[in-house]
């Protein structure tokens, strides 16, 4: 027996909590998820794994850099994965998003040097990996252990750079793995996305630009380009998370099988 979850929100009594029945287009979502995992288990058996979130650099015990992922586009992918039968570990960073998916190895990390060693140590037994989390670029040198007070007019905060997952895994990558990296471009979008496959030995990228409407951060949509290593771009419109996640997976089957 399966049973759709509840939403929270106001209820009939007044109160406020979870127990609000799904909406009817999240039902019949789940319901178009659950026919097609019966159907379809062409990843039975694969290990998968998907980064997702953002990643938080300390500045202090109070403060600290971060971004705006939110981690919908990782837990979509992770879901569509779940949904062909593979074995999903995610590894996701400090988000607002909690939602559960039944049957997926879940990793907590903070920063980036977490991620960076969750998913070195869990890469070599995976057949995929889609590196969807937003990491850091840099992180403080040298993070006051105690609050950093506001004595001066002027602070100057020295950053250094983090390690590069996607390029670590590059390395490692054996000939029957499949690498997948995201990039999100506010400028040369196209020419910054090829230039980042090449150079970490990634099997495909997935393009995502902030100069899109309704694409990348804190949005339930995402537009994207998929770009393979042979030049071939294979560009969307604009569709919800969950549908870009299905695209995204079909690619990888495409190529992964080939």
């Amino acid at each position: 027996m399966q049973v759709i979850p509840v939403n929270s929100g106001e209820l009939a009594s007044g109160l406020v909590g979870e127990g609000r029945m799904a909406e009817p287009e999240e039902i019949v979502t789940w319901l178009e998820e659950h026919m097609f995992a019966q159907q379809n288990n062409s990843l039975k058996g694969k290990q998968v794994l998907i980064t997702a979130g953002p990643t938080v650099e300390a500045i202090d015990p109070v403060r600290y850099i971060t971004n705006h992922s939110t981690g919908k586009m990782g837990f979509a992918l992770a879901k569509r994965f779940m949904a062909l039968g593979a074995n999903v570990t995610l590894v996701k960073g400090p988000t607002a998003h909690k939602e559960a998916i039944a049957g997926v190895d879940v990793v907590e990390v903070t920063s980036s040097d977490d991620m960076y060693q969750a998913t070195t140590a869990a890469f070599p037994n995976m057949d995929i990996a889609v590196m969807a989390a937003a990491v850091s670029d840099y992180t403080p040198v040298d993070p006051a252990d105690k609050k950093i007070k506001k004595n001066n007019d002027e602070l100057v905060l020295q950053l250094r750079k983090t390690k590069d997952i996607l390029a670590a895994l590059g390395e490692m990558k054996k000939p029957d793995q499949f690498l997948v990296g995201f990039a999100l471009e506010t400028d040369n979008e196209l020419e910054n996305a090829k230039g980042k496959l090449q150079r970490k030995n990634a099997d495909m990228i997935v393009l995502n630009s902030l100069q899109d409407k309704g694409a990348g951060f804190g949005h339930d949509t995402n537009k994207i380009s998929v770009i393979y290593r042979d030049g071939t771009v294979k560009s969307f419109d604009l569709r919800s998370k969950t549908e870009v996640a299905r695209d995204i997976v079909n690619e990888i089957l495409e190529k992964y099988h080939a």
